[in-house]
């Protein structure tokens, strides 16, 4: 999809730096998830309603 040469130019770059701060902060997420109790998570949780 990307060629060398694009990821090592300074836009490239910034995608990298990007693309591993969104993986770490979907991660971070998770690990506070996974970490609540079951209670908390009903109370934390917000409510969606279709219309």
């Amino acid at each position: 999809m990307f060629d060398q040469r694009f990821l090592f130019s300074k836009t490239g770059i910034a995608a990298l730096i990007s693309v591993a701060a969104m993986v770490a902060f979907n991660l971070f997420a998770f690990t506070q998830q996974a970490s609540a109790s079951p209670e908390l998570m009903l109370v934390v949780s917000p409510l969606v309603e279709l219309a």
